[in-house]
């Protein structure tokens, strides 16, 4: 065999995940080695919490510092890849993500080592970003590929949003994040979303393909030319920049509240009816104060 098998990862902070299971082999011949950051909550379709990217983050620490691991591998366990946040936990947890933390796409770019994205199933929302921020994405034949923000209003925005851009172009982008639309494995191969699609018992022994063919190069190499790629990810604002300054109170907003609201009660969100019933507010406080400086007026008797 050419691999060793699986190990999972010890050390100092890598010990007692809860959200992951971080494993790193080595090929036997060629001597380098590869990491795989799983993510491991298969109950939930795998959906992510701040927990989660702290743990990714030792993990994506400890690999990029290990001199013997060449390429990192981000998968999910279970069925799918991954559904995006946890609407439940989004309900606050996202202004901690918004206003105090790292998003979980930073982790792609900060690291030195390519990343394969292994996507099975849903490849949903935060899940689907991350995997286009990676360097390569193999796909079973059964993903599906889309973004999710603005059906249950959780906006976005940074660095992630317009390089999807780079990837499959502009209209198609915008498509993608505005329209919330779904993309079959195929769909996704042709608009470039993804390197490669195989059958869904072929993609571990695929990913494994590409890695031996990654660890055949230099590895001082590899980390530049990654990091000569990710710089066009620079000249665009950080995450919830654009957000925070357009609207510094979202979540503790009618509209905010109502499509994380909706998609937990199964019902269609009713974005429009709050738009405009905060007309008829703004237009009944806008009469006030008419009013009231027209009394004002009246009693200083200026015209």
């Amino acid at each position: 065999m050419s691999w060793t098998d699986w190990s999972i990862a010890a050390g100092d902070g890598l010990d007692n995940f809860k959200e992951i299971i971080y494993e790193k082999k080595h090929h036997q011949a060629l001597g380098g080695g590869i990491a795989r950051i799983s993510l491991n909550k298969p109950d939930r379709m795998n959906t992510l919490t701040i927990a989660t990217v702290d743990e990714m983050f030792r993990a994506f620490y400890d690999a990029n510092h290990d001199p013997s691991i060449g390429v990192i591998i981000v998968a999910g366990k279970g069925k799918h890849f991954g559904a995006g946040g946890d609407v439940d936990w989004e309900r606050w947890g996202l202004r901690e993500a918004f206003y105090n933390r790292y998003p979980h796409n930073r982790l792609m770019r900060m690291s030195r080592k390519p990343i394969i994205a292994q996507v099975q199933g849903y490849c949903i929302a935060g899940h689907n970003h991350m995997a286009y921020c990676c360097d390569f994405t193999i796909a079973a034949d059964n993903a599906v590929f889309g973004q999710a923000g603005p059906r249950v209003s959780s906006p976005a925005d940074g660095f992630f949003v317009p390089y999807l851009s780079k990837v499959i172009g502009t209209k198609k982008a915008r498509e993608m994040w505005m329209l919330c639309r779904k993309y079959k494995a195929d769909e996704a191969l042709s608009m470039g979303l993804v390197n490669t699609v195989v059958p869904l018992e072929r993609l571990e022994a695929e990913v494994d393909a590409w890695c031996e063919e990654l660890l055949a190069k230099s590895p001082g190499c590899l980390e530049v030319l990654k990091a000569a790629f990710d710089q066009e990810m620079d000249g665009y604002k950080e995450s919830c920049v654009i957000s925070a300054n357009m609207y510094p109170d979202w979540f503790d907003m009618p509209e905010g509240k109502e499509g994380g609201s909706a998609f937990v009660e199964k019902r269609t969100p009713e974005f429009w009816s709050i738009r405009s019933r905060e007309a008829a507010a703004q237009e009944k406080l806008l009469q006030e104060y008419e009013e009231i400086q027209a009394a004002r007026k009246a009693g200083t008797g200026k015209n």
